[in-house]
């Protein structure tokens, strides 16, 4: 991923209004993010515990999302996120929400995801963040592989956000 600005980090969100964007925390470290290793920006909102953010280039340019963290609960051992597929020791793994855009968000419909709960799959899939022992699944795919099916699988939840 190319390095993006405030900017058009804001401008990219499509399930919120202007002043919702205009409003929310973004990550203070945006300049020293390892961008060459990024399939999307990730992040979680420091003042709203329950609120994260995803940002991701598209065709169309860039997309953003927010998304709000379901409550935490009873969580199974090990869950896996459904895009990079790591897996993850109790609540390492968070279903996360997003009003649709337009009508229908407007109606109250929303697309969730299994993710991981800080939104580093791209530096999971690199192996520049261990998630522990066990994490990660044998796969005969390259790295480079497993980051276009991951980036894929963004493509594919955002798509859902807009339709």
């Amino acid at each position: 991923m190319e390095p993006i600005t405030e900017r058009e980090i804001r401008a990219s969100f499509v399930n919120c209004t202007k002043g919702e964007a205009k409003r929310l925390s973004l990550p203070a470290d945006l300049a020293e993010r390892p961008w060459e290793d990024l399939d999307f920006l990730g992040w979680r909102d420091p003042a709203a515990p329950q609120r994260a953010y995803l940002v991701a280039p598209s065709d169309d340019g860039l997309v953003g999302v927010a998304l709000r963290l379901a409550a935490p609960g009873n969580r199974p051992r090990r869950t896996m996120c459904s895009l990079c597929l790591t897996t993850h020791q109790g609540d390492g793994v968070v279903l996360m929400t997003a009003r649709k855009a337009g009508r229908g968000g407007q109606q109250g419909n929303s697309v969730g995801v299994y993710i991981c709960a800080d939104l580093a799959c791209s530096l999971y899939l690199r192996g520049k963040k261990d998630a522990g022992p066990g994490s990660r699944l044998h796969e005969s795919l390259t790295p480079e592989e497993a980051a276009t099916r991951t980036a894929a699988k963004v493509t594919g939840f955002l798509a859902r956000v807009v339709d």
